[in-house]
């Protein structure tokens, strides 16, 4: 069986896209032509379309029904082209109207798929260079919908705060392969360095059931840069970036795309980062920052012919961290180790249609192997994790392009060895699966995407995802979004609370955890318009997850961590008022407020059903971003402000003797504000960046409880970590890109 699985794997490497339409969307600045990023493009009277990139550049599935492509962008006047040729690249240049006349330039940040049903933020290239982005886990500082910061105050984990929810909440794709999952939750924000991508797609509550069943709060697709990407209107033949921060981290980055014919390409990204600096800001003689190392790195080709397109590679990761207190404390030193290893096998086969190019059957396959081991104080864990996914993908129309289908069957499969001090947590996972997805587009105006998809848990019996977006064009520039959806999935205990161990709490996992299931509903609006004639962009959403069941990670108890199933309610509220405004040319003016309530009922193992707003999550949260780039992008300036409301706290007294959640007394953190900023000098062929974090120098003054004895009962260095650990941070870096 393991042969037929390992020949399978290597014979059906999976989806890519279909016949596809290339260009570039410009305008004319001062007889100069000017990309203009955010473009929309899309096929007259058909559902497909995409939207341009920092850069202006676009790819577009073509479709059988129609060879009428509109382009527009606002501020300027609609294009409709009839396409005869799709194998030349276009150059579609844009005229502006005369009541915009002033403004032609913006600088090109976060963007909104217009074409989309469900609530997408796009970010770029140009987006992801407003900061040092050094990973995922640090792609995110300007955007206002996703909120990451440290799990704890010893081993260096991000965590993603999303629509009032934790990050495990979030489908995170790379490619539309689940990736950040599983053992690979605890670090895997850290996994994907920032010059490997092309573009985050940020989407609001349960996405499409094409995608799988685990989303809840939202869906994060990361695109990494491609094999056949290459030359002027493309991406860089080679690109080489380093990074160097005050507190001794450095990273080196290698991206590498070759064409070996019209058919055959091949592509190389590597990563090297290390941070081997002891730094205690605090003095209270922990390691502020775990030292480690990583080596990364991803190997991949690319076939692509009339009627066959082939991706498929090898990614490789190692990554030792080594946190704790500091190495001059002697024999007793309390220590955090993690070692990781972890081996994907990707691969995506696309049958293609010239004649009905609405027609599409794709196969992506993925196997992972993922091995941890790591040491808290004197308790030792150990996680070994073998997955394999599997997504046949059928797509084609009833009829007309108004009307489309996709369908398709998946397997998940995920056996889990894990081993906490003496008790072992070992489960099989095998999930069969499949779905149906309609849509019907009214061109221009409405869009209905229905949903169904049903899969069968060896464990846990059949679940059903039923999910529906819609969109509609108001009129002008307003756009209104509505979605529902019901999602589930199954908890890992230990590897999505990683930070609550390295703690003196005597831990109390669940021997019966059930899938955590939800239905999320959402409601957005956007309006692209003029304000004091400049141009402007507002954008309102709301949210409300309702949890049916979900696993409780209870801190609440001093010394204790218990892990229990959800009796009563759980749900989280969330509402967010974005405004972005064009004041002058070449510059960009975003801010933005956020709100989450978010509560569960706390208690179950005394018999109790206390609705309890959740710990660690802000209520209230600003953010205000300006950005501003001379001609060209010679120079460009950047800085974020963030603004932090508090957190409700656990009970910090371990000599403290808990009686009842009714009558439990707790705290919240105070504001506080955190400023980024970065300047970056442009040359033909090279970026040079100089940059800072957390420049209001904050820093939360105790993280870690009691620090002078890590092991006494009173230890615990995650349960009131609400703030940075680290002051200022000024960090450099380079960009050199190699053209063929």
């Amino acid at each position: 069986m393991k042969k037929l699985l390992i020949i399978s794997f290597i014979a059906l490497p999976i989806l890519a896209s279909a016949q596809t339409l290339s260009g570039r969307v410009q305008a004319t600045e001062k007889g100069k032509p000017t990309p203009l990023p955010g473009a929309t493009v899309y096929w007259s009277g058909g559902l497909k379309g995409t939207v341009a990139d920092s850069t202006g550049q676009f790819r577009i599935d073509t479709v059988g029904a129609t060879n009428r492509l509109v382009v527009s962008y606002v501020g300027y006047v609609p294009d409709t082209l009839t396409i005869t040729d799709y194998t030349t690249p276009l150059t579609v240049t844009l005229r502006a109207t005369q009541q915009l006349a002033e403004v032609v330039v913006t600088a090109g940040n976060t963007q909104i798929d217009r074409l989309n049903p469900i609530q997408t933020e796009v970010l770029t290239q140009r987006t992801l260079a407003k900061a040092a982005c050094c990973n995922l886990s640090e792609s995110f500082e300007t955007n206002a919908s996703v909120n990451v910061s440290y799990a704890d105050a010893v081993t260096g984990a991000k965590q993603i705060q999303f629509l009032g929810l934790g990050g495990q909440y979030v489908q995170t794709n790379v490619e539309n392969i689940p990736t950040i999952r599983g053992l690979a939750t605890t670090f895997g924000l850290n996994y994907i360095p920032g010059t490997w991508i092309t573009s985050i797609d940020i989407g609001k509550g349960t996405g499409s059931v094409v995608n799988g069943y685990e989303t809840i709060s939202g869906q994060i697709n990361v695109e990494l840069q491609k094999p056949d990407y290459r030359g002027e209107t493309q991406l860089p033949n080679m690109l080489i970036n380093g990074y160097v921060n005050a507190f001794g981290r450095v990273e080196g980055n290698v991206n590498y795309s070759q064409a070996l014919s019209e058919k055959w390409s091949i592509g190389a990204l590597g990563h090297v980062s290390t941070l081997r600096t002891e730094i205690d800001q605090n003095g209270d003689r922990f390691r502020d920052l775990p030292l480690y190392t990583q080596y990364n790195g991803v190997l991949r080709a690319k076939y692509s012919s009339e009627r066959w397109m082939w991706q498929g590679g090898l990614k490789a990761l190692s990554e030792n961290r080594d946190g704790g207190q500091l190495s001059s404390v002697g024999a007793y030193r309390y220590g955090f180790t993690n070692q990781t290893t972890r081996t994907e096998l990707f691969s995506k086969l696309a049958r293609l249609f010239p004649e009905k190019p609405y027609r599409g059957l794709g196969l992506i396959l993925n196997a992972t192997w993922h091995k941890q081991a790591s040491l808290f104080g004197l308790r030792p864990y150990t996680g070994n994790e073998q997955s394999l996914y599997g997504n046949l993908i059928y797509q084609t129309i009833i009829g007309n392009t108004n009307h489309t289908v996709k369908t398709g069957a998946s397997y998940l499969m995920d056996n889990f060895d894990e081993l906490f001090v003496t008790q072992p947590l070992k489960r099989r996972e095998s999930v069969p699966g499949a779905f149906f997805e309609y849509a019907y587009t009214y061109p221009e105006r409405f869009a209905l995407v229905l949903g169904n998809r049903l899969d069968v848990h060896n464990l846990y019996g059949t679940y059903w995802s039923p999910r529906v977006h819609l969109k509609y064009h108001v009129h002008g520039q307003i756009t209104l979004r509505a979605s529902a959806g019901r999602g589930w999935r199954v908890p890992n205990q230990i590897a999505e609370n990683y930070g609550y161990f390295v703690s003196s709490r005597q831990v109390f996992l669940n021997n019966n955890v059930r899938p955590e299931v939800a239905w999320t509903y959402t409601a957005g609006l956007t309006n692209e318009f003029l304000l004091f004639g400049k141009k402007a962009t507002l954008t309102l959403d709301a949210s409300r997850t309702d949890f049916q069941n979900q696993l409780v990670v209870d801190a609440d108890q001093p010394r204790n961590l218990l892990f229990y199933n959800l009796v009563g309610q759980s749900f989280a509220n969330s509402f967010q008022a974005e405004l972005t405004v064009v004041p002058v040319k070449r510059a960009e003016v975003k801010m933005a407020y956020r709100f989450f309530d978010a509560r569960q009922s706390m208690g179950a193992l005394q018999f109790e059903r206390v609705l309890m707003p959740r710990m660690m999550i802000s209520r209230d949260r600003l953010l205000f971003n300006a950005a501003y780039a001379l001609p060209y992008d010679k120079w460009k300036f950047d800085a974020t402000l963030q603004l932090n409301g508090p957190k409700r706290l656990p009970v910090d007294d371990a000599t403290h003797t808990h009686v009842s959640y009714s009558a439990m007394r707790w705290t919240y953190s105070p504001w506080f504000a955190n400023l980024n900023a970065q300047i970056m000098r442009s040359f033909r062929t090279w970026q040079v960046y100089l940059g800072g974090e957390n420049l209001t120098n904050y820093r939360q003054p105790n993280p870690i409880i009691g620090a002078a004895d890590p092991f006494d009962t009173s230890f615990d260095a995650a349960g009131q970590n609400w703030g940075p650990v680290t002051g200022a941070l000024l960090y450099a870096g380079f960009r050199f890109t190699l053209e063929p």
